[in-house]
């Protein structure tokens, strides 16, 4: 056994703790917990930051890895995906009601849905920074509220046609006035109901463990009241201005 001082000389120094290697190329890791932003909008401003102040020796480059990185890749998955649903809900509605009238009417009420929905994640931001982003959760939120939009635009939609092809009442205000008063309680109980149920959610989003919960439950309760008020007041009118229920010419039954 010898003395280190005998094999080497140690002197005190700045250098690597460790030289890690990846596809046979030299790797530094830096590691980061974001706090306060999500980490879509932090990778943006670590990016853009990097690129302006930093300048880098030949042979180097920064690559953003980990959960940004793969929340960015699931973003891509879901919004493809969801482009196929929406075709596939084209072609439904089509085959449902075999009127471009009134399937521009079930869809009218998507843009109002998704306008509450952007709205509350705007006071979000507001009140708890780093809640209202649009991260994963959030996109999964816009998903589930443009189903329940439709849905009840849907439903409100049908009855209007139950009315006039169904019960024989004339395609009037008063008719217009009666479809929407019906449908009242339904739309309205919906969107109570979902909203109290995920309003503890909402509430406590930005905390921790409630990353995906949180955001999703705030685009839905604000989407829901924006959506619910499009369908009782809104739509009617639409429909009354724009809808062709009487007609069986322009407008024919399913599957006639």
């Amino acid at each position: 056994m010898l003395p280190l001082r005998e094999l080497a000389d140690l002197v005190p120094g700045d250098g690597r703790l460790e030289i890690l290697h990846e596809g046979s190329r030299r790797r530094q890791t830096v590691t980061c917990v974001p706090r306060g932003v999500d980490l879509a909008s932090f990778v943006a401003e670590a990016n853009r930051a990097i690129t302006q102040r930093v300048a880098l020796p030949a042979n180097y480059y920064v690559e953003f890895s980990g959960t940004a990185h793969e929340q960015a890749a699931a973003r891509r998955e879901l919004l493809a995906k969801c482009a196929l649903s929406g075709a596939g809900i084209l072609l439904l509605l089509w085959l449902a009601f075999r009127s471009v009238r009134a399937s521009a009417l079930v869809l009218a009420n998507a843009p109002f849905g998704l306008v509450g929905g952007v709205l509350a994640l705007l006071l979000a931001r507001v009140a708890t920074p780093g809640a209202g982003g649009l991260s994963m959760g959030a996109l999964v939120g816009f998903v589930t509220l443009f189903g329940i939009s439709l849905r009840n635009s849907l439903l409100l939609i049908a009855h209007y046609r139950q009315l006039v092809r169904d019960e024989g009442e004339p395609w009037n205000l008063e008719t217009a006035v009666r479809g929407a008063t019906d449908r009242v309680v339904p739309i309205a109980m919906t969107a109570l109901v979902t909203g109290l149920g995920l309003l503890p959610l909402a509430l406590g989003a930005g905390t921790a463990g409630r990353e995906i919960e949180g955001p999703m439950a705030i685009v839905i309760v604000g989407g829901l009241f924006s959506s619910a008020l499009f369908n009782l007041l809104v739509l009617p009118t639409l429909a009354y201005r724009y809808g062709r229920f009487d007609d069986g010419a322009t407008d024919p039954r399913p599957g006639s």
